[in-house]
């Protein structure tokens, strides 16, 4: 048996990752490939998944949807040849008598039909959650999300109709609430939850210690994650606009320990964030760290302590109280483990004041949209005196996000309905 699995976008990469690693286990035997649609698909290179065909790095990132003009500089880029490239691929892939896995959204489900071949389709990008909730449809959204109302789904009907192919074994969408209304078609519609939330658990042994705890009597600190995203440059000019609300912050918690921690991603350079925070007045300090990252960098200025991490993040998920986030899927999961984050609209091309609306709607009161950082200590003071949100919010980012677990259970489907369908 062979498959070969799709995906648009760093994201995306991720999550097949992880199915194919828990397929793997399943099923040793199965010959698999992966192409990258979006990006050069680094994530497959790091388990020994080889690429069946030309990957490239668009200039937009994958983000041609939210700007008109990203699309022009990825068609310069030579996305048209690239795309028609991809294309061959997945039908030779086909005519070979091998089977899809689509990951993402429209696209890889496109090639997926191309191909000719059997597919699956896990849907990361689109949710019901977009257009409604577990009580009704939300009101005075975009027009798209009016018109995905009047249709009765987030998914157009030529989405739905490539689902209800006969060549289409198995879909598998992000959350339940999306997988409810699928049902409503011939779809073969498997509710198995949001690989997302899969490989989060931390370390056990990652604290970071704070200055200011011996001065304020024992307490603990306030823990904060600071999320800039991971595609530069826009990740830098992040960083900048979210140090932009530490000093009301400290001012604000003044009589509070606090504790950033800057998750960033591997693929992130630390000297423009470094020259950020010593710029705003933040000292270099040799606290010492434990054992989960031993290269991290510690930061203090007043009341605060500040530590950037690349190799912590599943840690500082977990030990953080709040996010301060301007990104996509970090976002959600921290969300999933059951707390509340802050996001602020940024440049783009991806954290855009729409790409922002819509992470409102797809995660619900987890969120809170603040427009300027300067405004990010009253929304912290005004959530932390209602205790009936912070409930809330424990109970809906699980039931939106799933329980851990979802890769396995999308590879034993795919499995049993895909790779055994010849």
């Amino acid at each position: 048996m062979k498959l070969l699995c799709l995906s648009n976008g760093h994201g995306e990469d991720i999550i097949a990752v992880r199915i194919l690693q828990e397929l793997q286990q399943l099923a040793p035997t199965v010959e698999i490939s992966a192409l990258p649609i979006v990006g050069e698909g680094r994530a497959y290179c790091q388990i020994d998944i080889p690429l069946a065909g030309e990957t490239k790095t668009m200039p937009s990132g994958g983000f041609i949807y939210m700007d008109n003009q990203q699309l022009v500089r990825d068609i310069q880029g030579g996305l048209v040849g690239l795309t028609l490239s991809q294309i061959r691929v997945v039908r030779q892939w086909g005519q070979s008598g091998g089977q899809i896995l689509a990951v993402g959204d429209i696209v890889p489900l496109l090639f997926g039909w191309l191909s000719g071949a059997p597919y699956a389709f896990v849907g990361t990008a689109k949710s019901e959650y977009y257009v409604r909730d577990e009580v009704g449809f939300l009101p005075h959204r975009p027009l798209g999300d009016r018109l995905a109302r009047s249709l009765g789904s987030i998914y157009w009907p030529w989405e739905r109709w490539m689902m209800t192919h006969p060549r289409c074994k198995a879909v598998i969408p992000r959350d339940r609430i999306t997988a409810q209304c699928l049902k409503h078609w011939q779809i073969p519609v498997f509710d198995l939850g949001n690989p997302m939330m899969d490989g989060l658990e931390p370390g056990g042994s990652y604290h970071v210690p704070t200055q200011v705890e011996d001065s304020s009597q024992g307490q603990s600190p306030f823990s904060l994650l600071l999320l800039p995203g991971s595609r530069p440059p826009e990740a830098y000019a992040n960083w900048e606009l979210i140090l932009q609300g530490m000093p009301n912050l400290m001012a604000t918690f003044r009589n509070l320990p606090l504790q950033f921690l800057g998750a960033i991603a591997p693929g992130l350079d630390p000297d423009p964030l470094v020259k950020t925070l010593l710029n705003q007045g933040w000292k270099s300090s040799s606290t010492p760290l434990l054992a989960a990252d031993p290269t991290a960098l510690c930061f203090t200025q007043k009341n605060a302590t500040l530590v950037l991490t690349q190799q912590a993040y599943n840690d500082c998920l977990h030990q953080a109280d709040l996010a301060i986030a301007m990104a996509g899927t970090a976002t959600e999961q921290f969300v999933g483990l059951g707390k509340p984050a802050l996001i602020i609209p940024g440049q783009g091309p991806q954290f855009t004041p729409a790409f922002a609306e819509a992470q409102t709607r797809l995660l619900g009161p987890s969120v809170i949209l603040v427009e300027q950082p300067t405004q990010i200590a009253r929304a912290i003071q005004l959530l932390l005196e209602n205790p009936d949100r912070l409930q809330l919010i424990a109970e809906n980012g699980p039931r939106r996000m799933g329980k851990p677990g979802a890769a396995h259970r999308i590879a034993a489907c795919l499995l049993e309905n895909l790779l055994r369908s010849m």
